[in-house]
């Protein structure tokens, strides 16, 4: 059974910073790609950012801005968030997909966390 356990949100001042962990167990994720999306109220559930063996991707509204990276023992995924907008304020979901081919839409990722609240303040 794959659990995705999300961490790290909360509120924060434009401009400011946080960091997201998903925590990930029931398999070997190594050969997985990793993502985290987003859904902010009355909006469809839109990529972020994900990363595989090989790198990463980034939505163009994050990029620069946004860092994604998982630690060598391929369990737990970040969300390195700064320079934070009002417009980031949204549910963050971090997400799973069984293949090393990166794909940044949602319906392409089999297992999901339960979200972590982000909300920025102007």
């Amino acid at each position: 059974q794959v659990q995705l356990v999300e961490s790290g949100g909360g509120l924060v001042q434009a401009g400011g910073s946080l960091r997201l962990s998903c925590a990930a167990s029931g398999r070997t994720f190594s050969s997985y790609t990793m993502g985290w999306f987003r859904q902010a109220p009355g909006k469809e559930r839109e990529f972020v950012a994900a990363i595989n063996w090989s790198g990463t991707d980034y939505a163009e509204s994050v990029k620069g801005r946004f860092t994604i990276s998982r630690d060598n023992a391929q369990i737990t995924v970040y969300l390195q968030m700064n320079s934070l907008k009002p417009e980031d304020t949204a549910v963050y979901y971090c997400a799973a997909r069984p293949s090393l081919v990166l794909r940044t839409s949602s319906k392409d990722y089999n297992y999901w966390g339960q979200g972590t609240q982000v909300t920025v303040s102007s």
